[in-house]
């Protein structure tokens, strides 16, 4: 583990969200409301928590990342970028032909990236599957899963779950970004999730819920909770905000995939590096 402070963490993620609200700006397309609110755990896991090497991106005894919610891949694309996977330059080059940079994470192109992922609901599932092998093989390494609160409306996340569940897998820690919207709207309003941590919970995962834009303790609960080996796997839900930090796509269905234009682009890397709106 990187021993990186809370501020470090704090500003590392500012420059994520700005790079990625560059790289949809600059591809005029993507999806940058979940991409934002994804952003601190992000930061986080790459620059606190994981143990991973940019020099080498197939160790075999590195810890794993599935980015289940994979349509929000231009924020793990900003943490590969400043990382040291990727060139820096790899930024302007968002879902352009021969870019390591697709629409959704592609493990033949890109660097860093542990599994293809985009149909919701599946990642996971390679999630648990990863952490099996890791299990089976008596390897220290550790899985990490990121999912969306829409995309628990899959079935398949839940089928991933029991299997977690059965086999036991204390190295595999999942967080669900729990923004409260997907594509068409509020989850209430689409098909009701009713409450996920309770959920997890009854399913027989050790689950937590958390504010997932407060570094302070998701820190806290990577040191303590996330790392407690006791044979159940973990769940971390992290009640964010869609769009965080830019004032006119918090809260908004409209900016799950829409590229901002140039004035709007301005205007939140403006917000973001703390300066007032335009």
């Amino acid at each position: 583990m990187q021993r990186t402070s809370v501020e470090e963490l704090k500003q590392h993620a500012i420059e994520l969200r700005k790079t990625a609200v560059t790289m949809v700006y600059e591809a005029q397309s993507g999806h940058p409301g979940g991409s934002l609110s994804a952003a601190d755990i992000i930061a986080a896991l790459y620059f606190r928590e994981m143990n991973i090497d940019p020099a080498n991106p197939k160790w075999e005894d590195r810890d794993r990342f599935v980015l289940s919610k994979g349509h929000v891949a231009p924020i793990q694309y900003a943490a590969l970028a400043l990382k040291g996977f990727v060139p820096n330059e790899s930024v302007y080059t968002l879902r352009q032909y021969g870019s390591p940079f697709q629409g959704h994470p592609d493990m033949k192109k890109c660097p860093g990236i542990d599994i293809s992922t985009g149909s919701l609901g599946q990642g996971l599932s390679c999630a648990v599957g990863m952490a099996i092998a890791g299990q089976r093989d008596e390897k220290d390494y550790r899985v990490f899963a990121m999912v969306g609160d829409g995309e628990c409306n899959e079935g398949q996340i839940w089928e991933a779950i029991q299997s977690a569940v059965k086999y036991q897998l204390d190295n595999l820690v999942v967080f669900v970004d729990n923004n409260r919207l997907q594509i068409d709207g509020f989850c209430d309003d689409v098909m009701p999730l009713q409450d996920l941590e309770k959920k997890f919970d009854a399913f027989g995962f050790d689950t937590t819920r958390i504010d997932g834009h407060n570094m302070e303790t998701i820190v806290e609960t990577l040191d303590t909770f996330a790392k407690q080996k006791n044979g159940k796997p973990k769940c971390i839900v992290c009640d964010t905000v869609k769009g965080k930090g830019v004032s006119y796509m918090e809260d908004q269905a409209a900016w799950h995939g829409k590229a901002p234009n140039k004035e709007e682009f301005e205007d939140a890397i403006k917000q973001l590096e703390g300066g007032l709106p335009v």
